[in-house]
């Protein structure tokens, strides 16, 4: 998603400046939500659903938690789990053909940022047969509606109706959905991230801090999305090390969560919806430019691609917009800007994300592809500090 693209000013967000806010999902948030989706589906009239989601989901017996009640309440059900991480064009297209030769009636998304990317996408071309994942063919019709259920506290995807893509055959990020398809409702249970391994816990969590973050440095922020973004990068500052601690303590004993580490999951849970709410409004920036290019040439975690490139980017924009970077160290309970670059390099040592471009298998001889695939890509031009060439990001890289 990437959020309004505008050349206001960057020297801080007056409250009198216009803007325009609009409608997102329905919450229902707290341990134990799942047990409402029928409920929830009930109110949307649907009664045929596809559920898209991922096949680790489905072993893990996840999908089966949520659509037994489904089928108990009969709801008919159909789960496409052909997801994978940095969802592609095709994946999606397939999914809408499933969908509509089925007939179904809505779309429910289970899983991480890709699975729910990937069922706004499916939900938008399922009513269109000519419509394509990468805006070319016929324009969509309204799509279906859609029930989101993150299994992870990272994107903050539920919040909006865009799905960020992978066309393998331009080696390009693609922006696929409509307003239509924002979630009409959001079902937020932190038991859900119970299970998750201590590294996917820190590198979606890395995904909500960096929302907030650039977010609050946003050439498109008004005073909403920095409500927003102040409170997910509050929360997710104190409590992700937290979260990642338990997860990794949990992994080893075979316990659940005690009181501190249930605690840390709704916080950062929360942080990363309040961040989706941010960018929703805001967009995003270079770090999110240079990671999406990582993991389009490289492979990477989306996480890691954006903890390798963070401290680094920060520090370089740190001048174009001392207010936003300023909101976000006061966010983060640090005393100045210039605090952030190695603040936020402690954050990543202390979740196990310190990674290094080169640790992504990204060299020398890849830097200048992933500058110019970088600068291409529509959410770098949110960010405060633009380069001049593809060579100043080079030498960015070099530090990185």
């Amino acid at each position: 998603m990437t959020g309004p693209l505008t050349t206001s000013p960057c020297a801080g967000v007056a409250a009198g400046t216009a803007f325009l806010s609009g409608s997102g999902p329905v919450v229902d948030f707290g341990p134990g939500a799942v047990a409402r989706i029928p409920d929830h589906l009930a109110a949307q009239g649907a009664r045929r659903v596809l559920v898209v989601t991922d096949a680790g989901l489905r072993a893990a017996g996840v999908v089966d938690a949520v659509t037994g009640p489904l089928a108990a309440a009969g709801v008919a059900v159909e789960v496409y789990d052909a997801v994978r991480g940095n969802p592609s064009v095709e994946v999606v297209e397939r999914g809408a053909d499933h969908a509509r030769d089925l007939g179904l009636d809505l779309v429910l998304a289970l899983g991480g940022g890709s699975s729910l990317d990937a069922a706004k996408g499916i939900a938008l071309l399922a009513p269109s047969p000519g419509a394509r994942a990468d805006g070319s063919g016929a324009m969509p019709a309204a799509g279906l509606p859609v029930v989101a259920v993150p299994t992870t506290a990272g994107t903050g995807a539920e919040t909006n109706g865009f799905g960020v893509l992978e066309d393998a055959a331009t080696r390009q990020k693609v922006y696929c959905g409509d307003a239509g398809v924002v979630p009409r409702v959001a079902v937020l249970d932190p038991e859900l991230t119970y299970g998750l391994p201590a590294p996917a816990t820190a590198a979606t969590g890395v995904d909500a801090l960096v929302h907030g973050l650039e977010s609050l440095a946003s050439r498109g922020r008004d005073p909403m999305s920095e409500a927003f973004a102040a409170e997910a990068v509050r929360r997710a500052w104190t409590w992700l090390p937290v979260a990642v601690a338990d997860a990794g303590e949990t992994q080893r004993s075979g316990a659940r969560p005690d009181e501190t580490g249930r605690r840390a999951r709704a916080e950062m849970l929360v942080a990363a919806h309040l961040a989706g709410q941010a960018l929703t409004r805001s967009g995003l920036g270079l770090v999110h430019g240079l990671a999406h290019a990582l993991s389009l040439h490289t492979g990477a975690v989306h996480g890691l691609a954006l903890a390798a490139v963070l401290p680094e980017v920060v520090g370089w924009s740190l001048e174009a917009d001392p207010a936003g970077w300023g909101r976000a160290a006061e966010a983060a309970g640090l005393p100045a800007a210039s605090a952030l670059p190695d603040a936020l390099a402690g954050v990543l040592d202390a979740t196990g994300t310190r990674v290094s471009v080169a640790d992504l298998h990204a060299g020398p001889d890849l830097h200048e592809p992933l500058a110019r695939t970088a600068m291409a890509d529509p959410v770098s031009r949110n960010a405060p500090r633009h380069p001049m060439s593809a060579q100043e990001l080079v030498a960015l890289l070099g530090r990185c």
